[in-house]
């Protein structure tokens, strides 16, 4: 493997000395980080997975969403500690590689870059459901084979095209949920001009059986079904290394996502909690939103949601392909993944980085029409609990970055992890409480997402160990040539 990054430069960062070809670009302009950065907390799962997490819960998924987003929280704070001391394209894996060594670095990146290639064919065929329905003259894979080539053009164009449309997208999904979140809250208070709500009303918190009518076990059990939701509050990090202050970005980003997660995730669902009794059917047959949007009586409510639910699935499936493909990129600067990844075009966009992405992401989309009991549903569970692994290795690479940085350049310490070392394990120890507890859950499918993500974790760590100890053989042969030279010379 090649020699680890230093703390005095990005190792992907903009036109950075080295590069193949170009380099990449600062072409993320200051809002599209910003509307990038609140977006990328508000996934499509928001809309369509909380129905079950409510019907799990009851009204105390309130403390599982309150959980996992503290946990969010202080990652996301680790996360930007050392990313805004190093901003780079290949953020915790980067990270990784320099804290706890090359096979961290390796094995987290993969991992990572196969979740997200993963989900662009989940979100491709959820967003070609809606399509197809609006328009059923074009078959449903028709659909999902549009909008994967629209949105690879996209990304193909220039960095600052992904930024654009995900400035848009993440825009409608904003306001979106704002103005649920204000229309819902008038309507539970009452203040709402021309509706009549019989159900809403903060007393659907404490009837139907209380606010934990399950029992305190079942907010564990939420948090096993909301976790995965908060998926992609790291993308900011991603991409501050294309932006035109990366390190103004990610402490901006950084010290946003508590206000962020409060309000979208918080605020939304108290609102569907408050304005329908958690055990409506309603909630279960027409999802979370569209029943409290149709309690109040508002016209095509299910429409509506739909076209939300769509720009969600948009904006993932576009953040999701330029995240796979910066991953390949620095995955491909540090000799752990072919040099091609890493060669940019004069736009500095890394093409072949991309077209790999997307093509394994083609090939999953096939998976998912052809064999979507067997092989799709393997890759989903094996992908399942990557994102509690990603934030376990930014916890540990916290620990020793914090070091690192201390020792070699300690005013670029500009945002600092809360109560350091502390937290940063108290936050480890809770991600492995939950991986634990989702060993014993069999009803909602997490004792098989776990072993099978460590499986396929298991594999990469195997291929990393094994490349490291061939690269490190290969330098000892170098190194050993001009040795023997010299002595017989």
């Amino acid at each position: 493997m090649t020699s680890q990054p230093t703390m005095t430069k990005a190792d992907s960062g903009p036109g950075s000395p080295g590069d193949p070809g170009t380099g990449l670009q600062a072409g993320l302009k200051n809002r599209h980080l910003s509307m990038i950065a609140i977006g990328g907390v508000i996934g499509a799962g928001l809309f369509v997975g909380s129905s079950s997490g409510i019907a799990t819960a009851g009204p105390g998924i309130l403390l599982s969403y309150a959980l996992v987003g503290t946990l969010v929280v202080l990652v996301m704070r680790m996360l930007g500690e050392m990313s805004a001391a190093n901003p780079t394209s290949g953020s915790f894996s980067a990270h990784a590689d320099r804290a706890l060594g090359p096979w961290a670095g390796f094995s987290i990146g993969w991992l990572y870059w196969f979740f997200w290639v993963v989900v662009l064919a989940v979100e491709a065929t959820a967003g070609a459901a809606i399509l197809e329905g609006w328009i059923p003259a074009v078959p449903q894979w028709a659909w999902a084979l549009i909008v994967m080539v629209v949105l690879t053009a996209t990304n193909l164009a220039s960095v600052g095209s992904y930024g654009e449309f995900e400035f848009w997208f993440a825009g409608i999904k904003v306001v979106a949920i704002a103005a649920f979140i204000v229309v819902g809250g008038l309507a539970v208070f009452g203040l709402l001009p021309g509706v009549d709500s019989d159900q809403a009303g903060l007393a659907n918190l404490t009837e139907h059986g209380g606010f934990l009518p399950n029992g305190p076990g079942a907010i564990l059990t939420g948090v096993l079904l909301v976790v995965f939701s908060f998926m992609g509050s790291e993308i900011p990090t991603l991409a501050a290394g294309e932006s035109e202050d990366p390190q103004r970005a990610v402490t901006k980003a950084t010290n946003s996502i508590i206000w962020r997660i409060a309000v979208f995730y918080l605020g939304s669902i108290f609102v569907v909690v408050a304005l329908l009794p958690w055990d409506s059917q309603s909630i279960i047959d027409k999802g979370s939103y569209v029943a409290a949007l149709d309690s109040l009586g508002i016209a095509n409510a299910g429409q509506i949601m739909n076209f939300i639910v769509l720009t969600s699935v948009l904006s993932c499936l576009n953040s999701g392909l330029y995240t796979a493909s910066r991953m390949a990129f620095s995955l491909g600067q540090r000799g752990d993944a072919p040099k091609a990844f890493a060669r940019t075009t004069g736009r500095g966009v890394p093409r072949t980085a991309i077209l790999v992405s997307v093509v394994f992401g083609f090939v999953a989309v096939f998976f998912n029409y052809k064999f979507p009991d067997s092989v799709f549903l393997f890759l989903v569970n094996s992908s399942g609990a990557v994102a509690l692994f990603v934030w376990l290795v930014i916890c540990f690479s916290q620990l020793r970055m914090r070091k690192i940085i201390k020792a070699e350049a300690p005013e670029k310490l500009v945002v600092r992890m809360w109560l350091y070392p502390y937290l940063t394990w108290a936050a480890a120890a809770l991600i492995v409480f939950v991986l634990g507890y989702m060993l014993t859950d069999t009803e909602h499918n997490g004792r098989t997402t776990v072993l099978l993500s460590l499986l396929v974790a298991a594999i990469v760590l195997v291929v990393a160990v094994v490349k490291q100890k061939i690269a490190g053989g290969r330098r000892a042969e170098a190194e050993a040539v001009p040795a023997d030279t010299a002595a017989k010379s």
